[in-house]
């Protein structure tokens, strides 16, 4: 962990005014992107002229000034949201039910709640902005004096405050909080201005889709705050001919374009507020080599890189190592330097150090992994081929097995171990517990089970299994007798008593109630299986998820090692040169294992329409292509001399196929 100084010293002098300046220019942005609101909400075809000047009347207004003190705050406070939530790590969840934890953890819930406040700020000061009859949320009524409810302008707060309680949910499952770093290194201005449009698209996209459902719950469910706010406000609604909670008021289109273009408005401005915080955050930091000052070393790159927290530092160390192996000769001559006195390596062995742990901890995981998923796959084999064994066995058995009456029936154990297992039984069913669909069921209970119809002669009788099995042949009787030419006998010439409804009999209602139990009992598992099982792919996102440090260490050594062979004059890489080729190697053989499981392979679709970086999914990719690039750029410098290196019969196999270029 950090100490408390060095810690302090990298949050106040690198991250605090990296955020603050974020802010600053999101605060600055904030007038022309008012001025264009004002604009479209204002915007009329047919008098252009009189547009501009009410724009720029309303814009050198009092209101509006006010309206912008508030924008101010609010774009303060999303950008200590942005600083207080950001990591460098995706959170993935690996199935719905952790997907679920997250939103409903309590610090998300403050950050939801946060966001609705600040989305009906927003709202309120584009209602204001945009005028008429969405200025104010009460008005005369116009046959008493009283105070009537404004519809326009409540729903336009509500609307702000779903779309940023809308924004808060996308932001947990979108992994908005995430900040990657761009594998081409650019100016500041330059990651803006190629960012711009798809922040206005994103924009206008998300909005659309956030108003289609605020009108749906408002359709459903908007009396509920409107009466809530009457009571409250002591306000009477108006007499309106449609209120806004129906079709026809709802379908209203421009109530329909003034709540897109503010819901636009409000996440254009936070877009932008996320997007500068990212750039800020990731430009990159040069860390010195050594320093010849004590009270500095805890600055320095080797001391950086062996440090914990916070991850920001450490990747910033990483990507650092990154560039100046490709690209300063300078600081690589420092990194193979000696120490003085006593000519020891410092600087080496701690950055070598540092990589070659972060290889082997990803190894480390990525072995585990693979041996939990090949325990789980026998498993699963060895199971299910047993119970189709038992499967087979059992049906055989009962379909040559005549059945008998007998008062308790007994059935396999597999066949209702599930149904035991699901909950309670009630005393009815507590013996036994059949099931109809089931293949274990033979076809005489099937038979016993099955209703009687009322045109058989044996409908309200009492029924025995032996006059069941006898079926067949009184009715190949029947069909004897109506051949030869005498007429069937009809049930209404039978003398009987007067027939009653007959209850169904204790199987049947049993049977039912069993089969009923037995569709509850499957339809709560279905909804588990559908909570707790994994995701596609989620578990290898989540595998490698902070692989972005592994291939900035990948690319560090492998270009250290190369410009080695010319430039290390005292040949300190050469007594960990096996080291690192058997960490690459084996890493090589894992992230091979890793590929041929399935989902492992597949590569998910980048989307386009939403703020949420997805380049950790494509992470696992990455590393296995510079996996492989290193091991070749180290391979192709030295050539015949990595002969000479002790290595294993194993990994000198291996890395033959590289030699070779057959890899």
């Amino acid at each position: 962990m950090f100490s408390a100084e060095q810690s302090c010293w990298f949050i106040r002098k690198v991250i605090c005014w990296r955020a603050a300046a974020s802010i600053a220019w999101a605060v600055l942005l904030l007038p022309p992107s008012t001025a264009i609101f004002v604009f479209l909400s204002k915007f009329s075809v047919l008098h252009p002229i009189q547009t501009i000047s009410e724009c720029f009347s309303m814009l050198t207004s009092a209101t509006a000034i006010f309206s912008f003190i508030l924008l101010c705050g609010v774009i303060i406070m999303v950008g200590f949201l942005n600083f207080e939530y950001y990591t460098v790590i995706p959170t993935i969840a690996c199935s719905k039910i952790a997907l679920f934890g997250q939103l409903l953890h309590p610090r998300q819930l403050v950050n939801s709640l946060v966001h609705c406040i600040m989305g009906m700020i927003v709202a309120w000061c584009s209602a204001v902005t945009i005028g008429f009859r969405y200025e104010t949320l009460g008005h005369p009524c116009a046959q008493t004096h009283q105070m009537c409810l404004n519809e326009y302008h409540l729903i336009l707060l509500l609307g702000g405050a779903f779309v940023g309680f809308s924004h808060s949910l996308l932001g947990v499952i979108h992994n908005m909080n995430y900040v990657s770093f761009h594998t081409v290194q650019q100016y500041k201005y330059l990651r803006f201005k190629g960012s711009l449009p798809l922040v206005v698209r994103c924009s206008a996209t998300q909005a659309l889709y956030s108003v289609r459902n605020f009108i749906v719950v408002y359709y459903f469910l908007g009396y509920i705050p409107r009466t809530w706010i009457c009571k409250t406000l002591n306000l009477h609604l108006g007499s309106s001919a449609h209120p806004l909670d129906s079709i026809a008021g709802l379908l209203d289109l421009s109530l329909l374009y003034h709540l897109w273009i503010s819901a636009t408005f409000l996440l254009f401005t936070w877009y932008i507020m996320l997007l500068l915080f990212r750039i800020f955050l990731t430009e990159g930091y040069s860390f010195p080599v050594q320093s010849s000052f004590t009270e500095d070393a805890d600055h320095c790159l080797p001391k950086v890189l062996t440090e914990k927290q916070p991850m920001l530092l450490k990747f910033l160390a990483l990507q650092d190592l990154a560039l100046l192996s490709q690209h300063s000769p300078l600081r690589r001559c420092e990194v193979f330097s000696l120490s003085q006195p006593g000519g020891h390596p410092h600087n080496w062995n701690a950055i070598s150090k540092e990589c070659l742990s972060l290889l082997a901890n990803l190894t480390q995981r990525l072995v585990a992994y693979h041996d939990t998923v090949a325990t789980n796959g026998r498993a699963k084999s060895l199971s299910s081929g047993s119970e189709r064994k038992t499967s087979s066995e059992t049906s055989g058995t009962e379909d040559f097995m005549s059945p008998r009456p007998t008062a308790f029936m007994k059935t396999p154990a597999s066949v209702f171990a599930r149904s035991i297992a699901g909950g309670q039984q009630s005393p009815l069913t507590a013996p036994f517990t059949p099931d109809l669909d089931s293949p274990f069921m033979s076809p005489a209970l099937r038979r016993l089970a099955a209703p009687v119809e009322q045109g058989s002669p044996w409908y309200g009788t009492v029924q025995s299994p032996h006059i069941m099995r006898r079926v067949p042949k009184l009715w190949s009787t029947s069909t004897d007798s109506q051949v030869n030419g005498s007429p069937p006998p009809s049930p209404a010439s039978v003398p009987s008593d007067k027939q009653e409804p007959s209850k169904p009999s204790f199987l049947a209602q049993f049977l039912q109630n069993r089969r009923e139990q037995v569709k509850n009992f499957l339809a709560k598992r279905v909804l588990i299986v559908y909570l707790f099982n994994k995701l596609p792919e989620a578990s290898s996102q989540a595998l490698f998820a902070d692989s972005q440090a592994h291939i900035w260490a990948l690319e560090g050594l492998s270009y250290l090692v190369q410009a080695s062979f010319s430039e290390d004059q005292f040949g300190v890489v050469q007594t960990t040169l096996p080291s690192i080729l058997s960490c690459m190697l084996v890493l090589q053989e894992a992230v091979d294992r890793h590929f041929k499981l399935p989902h492992a392979s597949s590569k998910p679709v980048r989307s386009t329409s939403s703020m949420g970086d997805s380049t950790y999914k494509t992470l696992r990719f990455a590393l296995r292509a510079t996996l492989k690039t290193a091991i070749y750029r180290i391979t192709t410098t030295f050539g015949d001399h990595l002969n000479a290196v002790q290595l294993s019969a194993e990994h000198r196999k291996r890395l033959q196929q590289f030699l070779e270029y057959k890899e």
